[in-house]
């Protein structure tokens, strides 16, 4: 019924104005009223920051579906945002890691559905529809984590993330219609099966037809597209044959590339090259008191600074040549940085600080790639140039 009905007053929206252009419809929340009001009603909850690009392209968009909702009499579900950069304790507890992250939360319940697909009015619309619509043990058997059988993985939208976040991984993304994936589907099993006692690598197939916002990540336009992830970041597509030795073959060539990536940063390590700076108590006061500094504060043991530390060194590499930034890492565990890092009031790891002229301004908790990280340091770097 509420389908229906939302169909219907996205119809009626789209044949009249209804507002002015100054009207403001999206609920903003703060960490104060976010649990309140989310206990009473269902929402659909953009988790945002305002430096943000993708934020500003969708907010508009956001702005139509909440006056689409929120001007609903006694509606079932309520459009929201939270700014992270003003309420980050709130947003690190909702897992958030990039921005904007839309979670959708049942009324009660403090774990929000992410949505992964196309942020436009119809596809926003449709999402919601689902949530409405879905019953708790449908949603308690999309997020149950995949087991392996014979080694082999079926990865859905709701596990893909979390399982390809770490690690290496070999992919099978396909059509169960495609011809060319029922051929490869015994040698892909095969494959699994024989690499199933390897922990350094996990064979994995996506079933594109249905987790459609996966594919449409990582921009699959045909069946079967095989890819090499780690860390969440595609790495190669195999254009090979397909028969299980050369794929074998691929993987082994692979996991000896990833060896071979870690021995060429020890010797870059070596030539003297340094990007990343590493600063301690004694020097500290000294290494930031000019210019713009990026300071990552890390402990060696936690497993998100082990994988964020490359991406770390490539920002460092980027701004080599510009003498007004400062890549720098702190180690927390050292006897010379630990009070350091209780006066900075360091209490996770990583922990991202950026500096201006020796002054803390902000902390980092959006997406930790490379290309947003370094949007985030140019927005400062430029703002700085323009006092």
């Amino acid at each position: 019924m509420f389908a229906k009905y939302l169909i219907f007053v996205l119809f009626v929206t789209f044949q009249t104005v209804i507002a002015h252009e100054d009207d403001v419809h999206t609920i903003q929340y703060t960490a104060d009223t976010f649990p309140i009001e989310v206990a009473k009603k269902d929402h659909f909850v953009m988790f945002y920051a305002p430096w943000c690009g993708h934020c500003q392209r969708l907010a508009p968009t956001w702005e139509q579906l909440a006056e689409i909702l929120n001007g609903v009499e006694d509606g079932q579900v309520k459009i929201a945002k939270v700014d992270c950069t003003t309420d980050s304790t709130m947003c690190s507890e909702n897992d958030i890691t990039g921005y904007p992250t839309l979670k959708f939360f049942k009324a009660g319940e403090s774990k929000g559905v992410k949505f992964r697909g196309t942020r436009d009015l119809p596809s926003l619309t449709a999402f919601i529809n689902e949530q409405v619509g879905s019953t708790p043990d449908e949603k308690d058997s999309e997020t149950t984590v995949p087991q392996a059988i014979n080694g082999l993985l079926e990865l859905t939208e709701d596990t893909f993330d979390k399982h390809v976040s770490a690690g290496r991984h070999f992919i099978k993304f396909y059509a169960p219609w495609c011809g060319h994936c029922q051929k490869l589907a015994p040698t892909w099993d095969e494959l699994a099966n024989s690499l199933r006692n390897d922990n350094l690598v996990s064979i994995s197939k996506v079933d594109c037809t249905q987790h459609r916002a996966v594919c449409g990540q990582f921009d699959i336009k045909g069946y079967p597209t095989l890819l090499w992830i780690e860390d969440g970041k595609r790495v190669d597509k195999y254009t090979g044959q397909r028969s299980h030795e050369e794929l074998k073959a691929y993987v082994s060539m692979m996991l000896g590339k990833s060896v071979e990536g870690n021995a060429d940063e020890k010797a870059d390590a070596d030539s003297g090259i340094h990007p990343v700076l590493t600063l301690t108590d004694e020097n500290f006061k000294h290494g930031v008191e000019k210019g713009v500094t990026f300071i990552k504060f890390f402990a060696p043991w936690c497993g998100h600074c082990k994988r964020l530390a490359p991406t770390w060194e490539e920002l460092g590499k980027k701004f080599l040549a510009n003498e007004n930034v400062h890549i720098v890492k702190v180690d927390c565990t050292l006897n010379s940085s630990k009070q350091l890092c209780n006066d900075q009031e360091v209490d996770g790891f990583p922990t991202l600080f950026l500096y201006k002229d020796g002054r803390k301004l902000s902390e980092y908790n959006g997406s930790r790639t490379l290309d947003d990280l370094y949007e985030f340091v140019m927005n400062h770097l430029q703002s700085h140039d323009e006092l």
